[in-house]
């Protein structure tokens, strides 16, 4: 499943629910009545068979140790209690708690389990019951379950008779994940209608469902107007961005940058390389690329100098490559020098190469070559037939020759290779 570039949509985190360190046995003087979360839920209430004084004690401070981060006396108070109290309900609010220990340590399928045992059990009251199928479903999408977690919610808003915006919010975020991007754009629209206080992961969701659903226009409106709304938020600013190149509106995505560089508020390296880029993209697409090249040079330089911008490999390279369709080549081959120490393969080296190859710097061109060859090079059939050319160019046929069998030996150049060989009459 696609994702779309710089958007953030929930990453499955889970709130656990609290565990209630009141006593599980009702008081004498326990007349108060409480909120009925679930009056419409289609489960019968189950009779409570929790007698035993000792299973309560040690219940109620194994939650409270839960609660309380102390997993070791969780543990050693609530294993007990699942593996041999007579009381199914004990059982269940311990596996409860032993659920929320397996979750805090990142074992989401042992807090699964852990869970779906306790629901299994099915003697807990239903507004325990159904908080713990709701927490089931969180759990499955903090695993990446995705449909049985939308399996779950179902089962939950079935049974439960129960429809919250929170809840809505969660089906769009498996769906979106499940790529039912429909569905998510529906469960996510539904559950801004519920409350008035939307969450911003919610329209994160709604913009990538819109955006890869191929409903551009929505997507691109949906940020501008969270933008608006939040003109200093860099959240706003970047999901903004991001649909808008989604969409390839590289002009509005410019323009929004722009404004917020002239505001003062551009103040991350993802940002300022963004910009770059896009102006790259569109000065590409221009029949005069040098404007845009020069502005996208500019930039960087300007995040580099304000110490946004981090004057790493990828940095310089972006820079020789704006320099490069600037057609300005020395300033291109100075940047790529430059990129060279840092980086971790022979990429730069040899676009350096390749342009003093095309200004007939033969000897430097081979030398920067041969150079990112043994560093390594993703491409090195085509590293290779500009050895060759640069030994060419030298005069070196039995040398170019060697490099050119080289080329000949990759895929990607092989035909091209052997063609010249053949010209060559070097076999």
């Amino acid at each position: 499943m696609k994702h779309v570039r710089g958007l953030t949509v929930l990453a499955g985190a889970v709130l656990l629910l609290g565990f209630s360190s009141s006593p599980v046995l009702a008081s004498k003087n326990d007349n108060a009545k409480k909120e009925v979360l679930y009056p419409n839920a289609t489960r019968t209430e189950p009779k409570l068979d929790l007698t035993s004084e000792k299973d309560q004690k040690n219940l109620n401070a194994g939650l409270d140790a839960v609660n309380e981060g102390d997993k070791a006396k969780a543990e050693q108070l609530l294993q007990p209690i699942i593996d041999s109290s007579k009381s199914k309900y004990a059982q269940a609010l311990a596996l409860q708690g032993m659920a929320s220990l397996h979750y805090n340590d990142g074992d989401y399928k042992a807090a699964i389990s852990a869970l779906q045992r306790s629901l299994a059990l099915g003697v807990m009251p239903n507004d325990t019951y159904f908080q713990l199928m709701y927490m089931l479903a969180q759990f499955q999408v903090a695993d990446e379950q995705y449909q049985p977690a939308l399996d779950t919610i179902t089962k939950w808003r079935a049974e439960g008779k129960k429809e919250t915006a929170d809840s809505y919010a969660l089906e769009g975020n498996i769906d979106y994940r499940l790529g039912k991007y429909p569905e998510a754009i529906a469960a996510i629209t539904k559950a801004k209608s519920m409350t008035d206080k939307p969450q911003p992961t919610w329209d994160q969701i709604l913009m990538a469902s819109y955006a890869e659903s191929g409903q551009s226009e929505k997507a691109a409106d949906l940020a501008q107007g969270q933008l608006n709304a939040n003109p200093s938020d860099p959240n706003a600013l970047n999901n903004a961005v991001a649909v808008l190149m989604q969409a390839q509106k590289y002009p509005q995505a410019i323009q929004m940058l722009e404004k917020a560089r002239a505001g003062g508020t551009l103040n991350k390296d993802t940002q300022y390389v963004n910009l770059a880029k896009l102006y790259l993209i569109t000065g590409q697409e221009s029949s005069d690329p040098t404007p845009n090249a020069t502005k996208a040079q500019q930039v960087l330089e300007e995040g580099m100098n304000k110490g946004m911008v981090k004057p790493d490999a990828e940095t310089y390279v972006l820079l020789g490559q704006s320099a490069e369709i600037a057609n300005n080549i020395d300033k291109a081959v100075g940047y790529y020098n430059k990129a060279m120490p840092l980086a971790s393969d022979g990429e730069a080296a040899v676009r350096a190469g390749r342009l003093l190859l095309s200004e007939n710097k033969y000897s430097q061109a081979k030398s920067l070559i041969q150079q990112g060859i043994d560093k390594g090079v993703k491409h090195k059939g085509t590293a290779y037939m500009l050895l060759a050319e640069s030994e060419r160019g030298l005069k070196n046929k039995p040398a170019a020759v060697s490099a050119m069998k080289k080329a000949a030996q990759d895929p990607e150049t092989a035909a091209k290779a052997k063609d010249w060989l053949r010209k060559a009459d070097a076999g």
